[in-house]
């Protein structure tokens, strides 16, 4: 399990464009890395939003933010595309980067234990530490949370 302090994990993905991406890309930036379950699903797409419509706040204090999924490049890009997403979407379609994060866990829906990913936000140092880990996140006001920390 993850921790403030630890060095977050260098997952390689895909982003919504189709290239490939290293978390370590990032090295010298702050980042807000939040886990969402699906792309263009009620919860994920108010929380995208929100961080969509603060994005010039989070930029004013060197925050990058990116969004990661289990969707496929092509269904991230869709998303990214209908709800003019200015921030980076990244494809774990294996679900490494969940697993490595520690987000992909049992879930209960409708009374079924499924594995899915909690809705989870990590703030990320310049340094590549992990300064802030939000856990089980409700999607509305998060963003907002996030930046009044940050």
């Amino acid at each position: 399990m993850l921790k403030v302090g630890d060095q977050a994990p260098d997952v390689t993905l895909r982003t919504d464009a189709g290239d490939e991406f290293r978390l370590a890309d990032l090295k010298g930036k702050r980042v807000v890395l939040y886990f969402y379950p699906k792309a263009d699903t009620p919860g994920c797409t108010a929380e995208a939003c929100e961080f969509r419509d603060d994005i010039k706040k989070f930029a004013k204090k060197g925050v990058a933010v990116v969004g990661v999924s289990p969707d496929k490049p092509a269904a991230q890009a869709k998303f990214k595309r209908k709800y003019d997403l200015p921030f980076m979407l990244l494809a774990d379609e294996d679900r490494a980067a969940a697993q490595a994060f520690g987000v992909w866990k049992e879930k209960n829906m409708y009374g079924r234990k499924v594995m899915g990913i909690e809705r989870s936000t990590f703030v990320i140092g310049a340094d590549g530490k992990i300064e802030k880990i939000y856990g089980k996140v409700k999607a509305k006001g998060h963003a907002g949370a996030v930046l009044e920390e940050l």
